[in-house]
């Protein structure tokens, strides 16, 4: 009882160890490289498609194929790092990812370009169920959830990073040099190699699979056996719900202002700029909320809060308002996803805790890029409503979804990860 007294009554960024933050700033840096990485490409279509005589539509494809490979580097990691460690598949994707886009820089034609671009998908894909997994089994359960709200929200500092060296830098280096930045992220893998040690509770577990002869050999196919099925379809049920949300809110965004309210290019910009920076903040808060009020209310009162908000930039042509609506939703249903890490690392077992967090968390993702948008313009179409419409339909439905799931749904705040053997 006096050592648990005496470890709260220190700051919480004193009780993790040294080792723990080494390990702490690989996964930050792989996940927010990665989305560097990852979105550097919307900000140079344009010139592509003129270099290579392509229209923008064509150029803009591409990210088709890199969510397909993103979808398939997600599982198939996912299983790896059960196998074969979260350390060694942090290196692989951060490596693979980089050199990915370096080559891609170089590319003769728009073919080359779409081939290493879909490659890339699949080192960005593999990098979140690594480094996720990776730092929530060796962070203190005190302080899971905010970290995890950090790591989550540090995709929104990565988006910021590209459009910063895009801004500072494109026009001495031109679109392949921005590709070419992006083998920088592989100096990662150098600190990661000396400086990072590899999960002792995943070392543990796999120590006793083998004295134990209980070896997981097919973690994918274990999270659906009858023990785990339940679990496994209700965290598909809540990831789903929480990319529908994301989907409804910034999936037809830019389209919304474009075409309800015609607003150019450089007054687009500056309330998607905000809504990243809030939501990044907002994701640190409600992890901090996490550790606190539980997992679930942490993502429950925010997507409560998102369709209050939804009509302050939906239904308004005024610029202030709209620029406003768009950086507070940033922090609310935009935040929602701050708990994935910590939450779905919560609620699997160390055998298949990269498997099951790598495919609950990638396959919804992926079929709400490609599913939510196209059937909120169908929506919008068929009942003659304004995007504006849909997309609070989208909003709704959505959060409803996601607090019914979150509801029926065990709480996991303060949850110690052991290397137990579990489902073999």
């Amino acid at each position: 009882m006096a050592a648990a007294e005496s470890v709260t009554n220190i700051p919480w960024w004193r009780e993790p160890t040294r080792e723990q933050w080494l390990t702490w700033w690989a996964a930050w840096l792989g996940w927010t490289l990665s989305a560097f990485d990852f979105t550097v490409f919307l900000l140079i279509i344009a010139p592509i498609a003129r270099e290579f005589g392509v229209s923008l539509a064509a150029v803009g494809a591409v990210f088709t194929p890199t969510l397909w490979m993103q979808l398939v580097g997600a599982i198939g990691s996912g299983g790896l790092a059960d196998r074969i460690g979260r350390r060694t598949l942090l290196m692989i994707s951060v490596l693979w990812y980089s050199i990915s886009n370096l080559i891609a820089g170089f590319s003769p034609t728009f073919w080359f370009l779409l081939l290493f671009r879909s490659l890339l998908g699949i080192g960005t894909g593999a990098v979140w169920p690594a480094s996720a997994v990776l730092v929530m089994e060796a962070w203190p359960a005190r302080s899971r959830g905010f970290m995890s709200g950090v790591l989550q929200g540090s995709w929104s500092l990565g988006v910021l990073l590209s459009s910063l060296i895009y801004g500072l830098f494109y026009h001495y280096i031109g679109w392949r040099g921005m590709l070419w930045i992006g083998i920088l992220p592989a100096l990662l893998v150098v600190y990661t190699r000396f400086y990072v040690k590899e999960s002792g509770i995943w070392v543990e577990n796999c120590h006793r699979q083998r004295i134990e002869n209980r070896e997981v050999r097919a973690p994918l196919i274990s999270i659906f056996k009858p023990g785990m099925l339940g679990n496994t379809v209700s965290v598909c049920w809540w990831t789903g719900s929480s990319y529908v949300v994301y989907y409804s809110i910034w999936g037809l965004s830019t389209v919304h202002l474009q075409k309800d309210l015609h607003l150019s290019p450089s007054l687009i910009a500056l309330p998607i700029l905000l809504a990243n920076l809030t939501t990044f903040f907002g994701m640190g808060f409600w992890g901090w909320t996490a550790d606190r009020l539980g997992r679930r209310w942490a993502m429950i009162i925010p997507a409560a809060i998102a369709i209050p908000v939804a009509p302050l930039y939906l239904f308004t042509a005024d610029y202030a308002w709209l620029t406003l609506g768009f950086a507070v939703q940033g922090a609310f249903g935009g935040a929602l996803a701050s708990q994935f890490p910590s939450y779905l690392s919560e609620r699997f077992p160390t055998e298949v805790r990269a498997t099951a967090s790598a495919f609950c968390s990638q396959q919804a993702g992926f079929l709400g890029s490609l599913l939510v948008a196209p059937e909120l313009t169908s929506l919008a179409t068929s009942y003659n409503l304004s995007l504006a419409t849909a997309m609070l339909v989208g909003t709704c439905v959505g959060v409803v979804s996601l607090v019914t799931a979150l509801i029926f749904s065990p709480e996991t705040k303060g949850k110690v990860l052991v290397p137990d053997l579990v489902v073999a």
